[in-house]
């Protein structure tokens, strides 16, 4: 069964976490299935995306810690594939661990009056270092505290912090995803990109994010049309062609 759903309609894709009777755990099904859906998004002529869940009760509860997908930073974009595009994250209860990293790679967030952000990887002993760049998105000390005391701060306080655009009631948060979408939308493609690219840039990054990055590049490089031509040719004594695919 999916576990991550996809629809487009008017240039704005919705991609959502659909297990909302497991609070939206991120399982390696998970990953697999949001990867794919940011490669799909990137491939389309589709302009914005809004990254949701399913439910009120939970954007994700984090990690399935029976079986943690260390390999969650292929389905963040700007980690494990770069997108041009803008993406609104729109959350409702529970955002924890590596559901505060998809929204801190998010351009924009909006969150529901219920949703309580936390990151409590130093309370169960194992961290994957994707949030550390979460200090260059929002105040340092506020972010230091979230990480360090793993504890959580409110819809409110990200508001004030910066991490969310907007705090909204509990049911209203995906209509005003939308809103602002459908406003992006309506703007010139190529230069929503270049913003984003730009900002990118300028954005302090992290060294598991660096490390991340270069791996993703590595790995289509390893599993491009060239690698499996080069290899035939060798094996067959011949010259390869390549196409740059």
């Amino acid at each position: 069964m999916s576990t991550v759903s996809y629809t487009s309609n008017n240039g704005i894709v919705e991609i959502r976490i659909d297990r909302a009777e497991k609070y939206n755990v991120i399982t390696h099904d998970v990953v697999r299935e949001l990867a794919a859906a940011w490669q799909r998004f990137k491939d389309s002529d589709d302009r914005v995306a809004i990254l949701s869940a399913a439910g009120d009760r939970a954007f994700t509860a984090g990690a399935d810690l029976r079986d943690i997908p260390h390999d969650l930073w292929k389905a963040i974009p700007g980690v494990g594939i770069q997108i041009d595009k803008p993406i609104i994250a729109v959350t409702a209860g529970l955002v924890v661990g590596g559901g505060l990293v998809l929204v801190q790679f998010a351009d924009l967030a909006i969150a529901a009056d219920n949703t309580v952000f936390s990151y409590p990887e130093a309370k169960v002993g194992f961290s994957g270092g994707l949030i550390s760049s979460l200090a260059a998105r929002i105040p340092h000390k506020v972010a230091m505290e979230l990480l360090l005391v793993g504890g959580s701060i409110s819809a409110q306080r990200a508001y004030e912090a910066g991490l969310v655009n907007r705090v909204v009631p509990v049911g209203q948060q995906l209509d005003a995803a939308r809103e602002l979408a459908a406003q992006i939308a309506a703007n010139a493609p190529l230069v929503t990109s270049l913003l984003k690219r730009f900002v990118g840039e300028v954005i302090a990054k992290g060294p598991t994010e660096v490390a991340a990055i270069a791996r993703a590049n590595i790995e289509a490089i390893n599993a491009s049309e060239d690698f499996h031509e080069g290899i035939a040719a060798f094996t067959q004594k011949r010259t390869p062609t390549f196409t740059g695919r």
